[in-house]
């Protein structure tokens, strides 16, 4: 395969240029995710939902391949069920995060006519009742969120942009969805690569909520 047909693909394949959003908050943590998913540019899906539980006790959402978002989902879904079965133990959302990492690292190394590259936010609630936030970057890396992340989305600038100047330590859930809202709204208003609609989870000592499913309509004036 020529260079100019290869690339041809790696332009046009479906993606998932996004906006991501996940908040740490003083009593859990929120994520959120917008639903476009684009092909070059043309927009292919305008439901495409990022923000996933991929077990009763972990929330997962992706930017990048969409194909590879959804094989990373299923593969770590299968794999934390087969260490629970394995150790008798539930994994911790540390575990999960750095498994994930691991099976991104290994797929960025394979020979590949489309490559691999995937950037991913966890988040999860522990058996001791405490939550965790990671962000998993396109080369495989694990690092711990302690107050907000937007991954590398398409989004990153603008959701960061108004994060830094509206959130607080000391912010409670509900608060941290208000401005997981604002933030991708305010993305999706600049970003051409998000839009359509958001969906936002709540992850706390309690479990998993999807606290908002919202469609973004366009208004003609």
């Amino acid at each position: 395969m020529n260079n100019e047909t290869s690339n041809e693909i790696k332009e046009n394949v479906l993606k998932s240029n996004t906006s991501l959003v996940g908040i740490v908050c003083k009593d859990g943590i929120v994520m959120g995710g917008d639903r476009r998913a684009t092909a070059g540019n043309l927009i292919m899906s305008k439901t495409e939902q990022k923000v996933q539980a991929v077990t009763p006790y972990l929330v997962t959402s992706g930017t990048g391949g969409a194909a590879d978002i959804e094989r990373v989902r299923k593969i770590i879904s299968a794999e934390l069920k087969l260490k629970e079965l394995k150790t008798k133990e539930r994994p911790t959302v540390k575990e999960a995060a750095n498994l994930l990492g691991a099976i991104v690292y290994n797929n960025i190394r394979q020979p590949s006519m489309v490559p691999h590259i995937v950037g991913t936010l966890v988040a999860g609630f522990n058996e001791d009742g405490t939550t965790e936030l990671y962000t998993i970057e396109p080369a495989g890396g694990v690092y711990k969120v302690k107050e907000y992340d937007a991954n590398f989305s398409s989004g990153m600038p603008f959701i960061l942009g108004f994060l830094e100047r509206q959130w607080r330590p000391d912010i409670s859930v509900q608060q941290g969805v208000e401005l997981a809202i604002e933030s991708l709204k305010s993305s999706t208003q600049r970003d051409s690569g998000s839009g359509n609609g958001i969906d936002i989870f709540t992850i706390t000592k309690n479990g998993i909520k999807h606290a908002v499913s919202q469609e973004i309509i366009p208004s003609f004036k």
